[in-house]
């Protein structure tokens, strides 16, 4: 029987020497969506370079696989073992400029290190020392995940991937609004199609205490502000851009409106506090 599903891609990033892994994170993804995908009303579909890429000129081929591939991308898995990649004139490697760049665009990104052994003689030894440094650069910028064999990282792919389905803020905000029930659909006459960004940023107004969202530009940087929290990330352009562009979807659609004359704050609306209603559970 058919049903409406939410589909999200998950970008397979990784370098030549993983290939078992890269299947078996396949495996994974098609038992989640034969046990989840039905109640849950979402899909997961694994995308990459070598199925999801088409010939293209114009531009550096890591950048072509950026455009055509990984923008659409909403969840990572990195995987790693004795290798780092060929350079692309950006980055280090393919993996580490797909891993990045997810990485800035706020999107949740899985990484795992192999420390299954292998014969030293057959070790790219500057490939080997380029992977450590990148390694030793994630210490202090996250977690990841170090598997002692395949099906250790099999067990442990499997388990993590419930979880950060489960509990990861960017998967809820979407799986809430798509739950919304028909009878209290039509307490609002015309639901907008907001972005997970605007859909974030109208839950956390909401439920602010004076329901405002504060917009600051100032020298060296832009603040996006509610209840305690800044969504200007970094301060990069492009992460500024998508919350300024999240704050035009809200006021453009009536669910929020300018303060004042210079538009530094916005307070959410009757109709902004009744859709976040429906987007919370």
């Amino acid at each position: 029987m058919s049903y409406r599903a939410t589909v999200y891609n998950v970008m397979i990033a990784s370098p030549s020497d993983v290939t078992v892994e890269r299947t078996i994170i396949r495996e994974i993804i098609s038992e989640w969506n034969s046990v989840n995908s039905n109640h849950r009303q979402v899909v997961l579909l694994p995308i990459g370079w070598e199925s999801h890429s088409s010939p293209e000129m114009g531009d550096r081929p890591q950048a072509i696989i950026n455009k055509q591939v990984l923008k659409d991308a909403d969840l990572l898995i990195g995987v790693f073992w004795t290798r780092i990649g060929t350079a692309t004139g950006e980055y280090d490697s393919g993996t580490i400029e797909e891993i990045e760049e997810h990485i800035k665009a706020g999107k949740p990104a899985m990484l795992y290190f192999s420390s299954v052994p292998i014969m030293p003689e057959s070790v790219d030894r500057t490939q080997y020392e380029m992977l450590i440094k990148f390694k030793e650069s994630c210490i202090n910028r996250g977690l990841f995940e170090t598997y002692n064999n395949q099906n250790d990282f099999k067990n442990k792919f499997y388990r993590q991937l419930q979880l950060k389905m489960n509990d990861h803020e960017y998967f809820k905000v979407v799986e809430d609004a798509a739950k919304v029930p028909m009878d209290a659909e039509s307490s609002i006459s015309n639901i907008p199609q907001l972005s997970r960004e605007a859909q974030t940023l109208l839950k956390e107004a909401s439920q602010d205490s004076s329901g405002f969202i504060i917009c600051l530009h100032f020298i060296g940087g832009t603040a996006i502000q509610t209840n305690g929290k800044n969504f200007a990330g970094d301060g990069s352009p492009r992460i500024i851009a998508i919350w300024e562009g999240a704050l035009q979807e809200l006021e453009q659609n009536g669910l929020i409106e300018a303060q004042g004359y210079k538009n530094e704050s916005f307070k959410v609306t009757r109709e902004g506090y009744e859709l976040a209603e429906l987007l919370n559970p």
